[in-house]
C-alpha cells in the first residue's frame, strides 16, 4: 500500500473547465493521481473526490483552498486505506453467494492482521451481459482478482476473460461447463474455496502464490 497516498473531496462551482483548474493544482505539487470519482456534478455544485500520491500534500490543500471556484476541501483517508483490494465476484446467484461466503470468511481473517480486502458480489445471467461485466472489471478501482461462478459460461465471455487476464488481473473460474475454465488463472470445483483461494491470492498476509502452483484445477 502506498502510504504517500492520499484522499480529499472538493466541493466546486459546476461548469466547463473546473476539473482542469483544479487539476492544474495537483500538478504544480507534483501530485500523482491515483484515482477520481465525480460525485455530483449539478447546475449547484460539483464534487469530486481524488486520491493523489504527493510528498507536498498540506501545500496542495492550502493551494486547493486558495482556488476562486472550490468551496470546500475536505481531507479523508484513501479508499485503498478504508476498503483495500477488491475481490470481484459474478454469475449465477446460488454460486455467487457461495463463493461470496468463502471470500468473505477469508477475508476478515487476513484483514484482522492488518489486511484491507473487500468483497464485490453481482448476479449475472447471459453471455453478453457477463462479457460486458468481466471487460469492465479493469476499469473498477483496486479490483485486483475476478471470480465467474456459474454452471456453464463460453463464447465472449471466454474472449474478455483472456483479454483481461493479458491486462494482468487474475481470473478464478468454478468446475463448469463451457470453455471459460479453460481460460482462467484457477479452476476450482468447490464455490466456498475458490472465494478462500482468490483472497489467499491477493493478500500481502498470505503465503499463496499463483505462479508457484504446479496445477491449475482443484
Amino acid at each position: 500500500m502506498d502510504t504517500n497516498k492520499h484522499g480529499f473531496l472538493i466541493e466546486a462551482e459546476s461548469g466547463p473547465g473546473i476539473l482542469h483548474q483544479v487539476t492544474g493544482v495537483i500538478a504544480e505539487y507534483e501530485g500523482d493521481i491515483g484515482s477520481v470519482s465525480i460525485l455530483e456534478n449539478s447546475p449547484a455544485a460539483s464534487r469530486v473526490y481524488f486520491e493523489v500520491a504527493t510528498d507536498r500534500f498540506e501545500e496542495m490543500v492550502v493551494g486547493m483552498r486558495d482556488l476562486p471556484v472550490v468551496r470546500r476541501v475536505d481531507v479523508v483517508k484513501s479508499m485503498e486505506k478504508i476498503y483495500g483490494k477488491r475481490i470481484i465476484i459474478m454469475g449465477g446467484g446460488a454460486q455467487v453467494s457461495q463463493v461470496a461466503i468463502g471470500a468473505i470468511v477469508e477475508a476478515d481473517r487476513h484483514n484482522i492482521r492488518g489486511e484491507h480486502i473487500s468483497v464485490d458480489t453481482i448476479p449475472l445471467v447471459g453471455e453478453q451481459q457477463l462479457a460486458d461485466a468481466v471487460r469492465a472489471v479493469p476499469r473498477l478501482s483496486r479490483a485486483r482478482a475476478l471470480v465467474l461462478a456459474g454452471s456453464l459460461m463460453g463464447g465472449d465471455i471466454e474472449a474478455a476473460v483472456r483479454e483481461v487476464r493479458a491486462g494482468g488481473l487474475l481470473v478464478i473460474s468454478l468446475n463448469m461447463a463451457g470453455s471459460v475454465p479453460d481460460a482462467a488463472d484457477i479452476v476450482v470445483t468447490d464455490p466456498v474455496q475458490a472465494g478462500v483461494m482468490a483472497v489467499m491470492a491477493v493478500a500481502d498476509t498470505a503465503k499463496f502464490t499463483v505462479g508457484r502452483l504446479n496445477k491449475r484445477v482443484f
